[in-house]
């Protein structure tokens, strides 16, 4: 019995280390896993010091810039981030860019306001495991506000022919006086400052246009234009304006055109792409072809395309082309006009058949007459003369 007994307590000892053991490791990971809660609920960030919006005279192109935050000492080693968020005020849709950076330039609609916030983040590294953020900055951006939005310029149209010569017109402010007259000034990245139209088009002595000098070094980047105007009878709202050059192309139209009927059912259609510097892999074209009175419109990217006629018979054959940069050079662009339209005739021999007989048959009668009045005249005038002949014998 005291083999039974001293193994029963020895069991029940053995039970009661391994009880203590498990309610010791749990309380152990309850108190590890509170203890990490409240360590990183303590850890607390402030969000970048003097965050502003910069305006340094690019028609739109700002400058979002801020200082570190005010850190203890145990962060100060640590790699911060900072995530900034910013839109125009009517905007749905945030832009979000996280950086590393003290500043973060883009481009802003300067006809409406814009809002920008900005936090800091600590990575987890430094936070047991965590990411930590800190509460907003915020902070707005408006230009001066100056006369009645009616006074600003109305249709501004803007096109950039053959990807050479940048063209832009526009309409006076509606109730504007007669003395007022508007200003243009462009910008993009790669000029030291914004600079104004040199060669401004004239209406009535006003301008309404600015025919832009070579732009060096000017695609696939955001182009910044304001049209602001003076007045001694009121002030003008200036107009803000951005769009990249390549999207506004307006090519020079095909020329060259050629079209074979190559059998009773195959035609080929065949053109030269548009002078100037666009590149060929640039161009998409539309062909408008009508076959005796029916017309229907196709898009290539070649400069010749193979079609089949609806009908062997058919006697009229026509095609124009006009070219556009499509979507591997550019997010949209303006059609080129039409070029000149080439067309085929068939059974040509008998219209020219036509062409001849008609004017030979008028000359064989115009011809027949005359001899048949000549012949007559000198039938009439052997009579005479033999009645004459007859009655002098007597």
């Amino acid at each position: 019995m005291d083999q039974s007994g001293n193994f029963k307590v020895l069991n029940l000892g053995g039970m009661a280390f391994i009880h203590l053991d498990v309610g010791f490791l749990y309380t152990l990971l309850v108190c590890t896993a509170f203890g990490s809660m409240l360590s990183n609920a303590e850890i607390k960030v402030n969000p970048p010091q003097d965050f502003e919006i910069v305006d340094p005279g690019y028609l739109g192109y700002l400058s979002l810039q801020w200082q570190p935050p005010l850190f203890p000492d145990n962060f100060k080693e640590c790699t911060i981030e900072y995530e900034l968020k910013y839109r125009n005020i009517d905007s749905e849709n945030w832009k979000t860019i996280i950086t590393k950076n003290l500043h973060y330039k883009d481009g802003f609609d300067l006809n409406k306001g814009i809002e920008a916030k900005i936090n800091t983040l600590l990575p987890a590294q430094c936070t047991n495991g965590s990411e930590v953020r800190s509460s907003w900055a915020e902070t707005t951006y408006w230009t001066s506000p100056q006369g009645n939005r009616e006074t600003k310029i109305q249709d501004m149209d803007c096109v950039y022919y053959n990807w050479q010569y940048l063209v832009c017109s526009w309409k006076p402010g509606m109730g504007v006086h007669f003395d007022t007259n508007y200003q243009l000034f462009y910008w993009y990245e790669g000029l030291d400052h914004s600079a104004e139209c040199t060669d401004y088009i004239k209406v009535n002595g006003k301008n309404m246009g600015c025919r832009f000098p070579y732009l060096e070094s000017s695609d696939y980047k955001d182009f910044y234009i304001c049209v602001n105007g003076s007045s001694e009878s009121q002030p003008i709202r200036p107009s803000y304006f951005i769009f990249q050059l390549q999207n506004i192309v307006k090519p020079m139209p095909p020329d060259y055109l050629s079209l074979t009927v190559k059998n009773s059912e195959e035609i080929n259609l065949k053109w030269n792409m548009p002078k100037g510097p666009i590149p060929a892999k640039c161009f998409i074209y539309e062909i408008e072809f009508t076959e005796d009175g029916t017309t229907w419109v196709t898009t290539t990217v070649e400069n010749e395309i193979q079609i089949t006629r609806t009908s062997n018979e058919s006697q009229k054959l026509c095609f124009l082309v006009r070219s556009k940069v499509n979507i591997y050079c550019s997010d949209d662009g303006i059609w080129s006009e039409w070029s000149d339209e080439q067309c085929w005739k068939g059974d040509i021999w008998k219209e020219t058949l036509v062409f001849f007989l008609i004017p030979f048959a008028f000359v064989s009668i115009f011809v027949l007459v005359i001899t048949c009045l000549l012949l007559y005249k000198q039938r009439a005038l052997l009579k005479t003369v033999s009645c004459i002949t007859v009655f002098s014998l007597r």
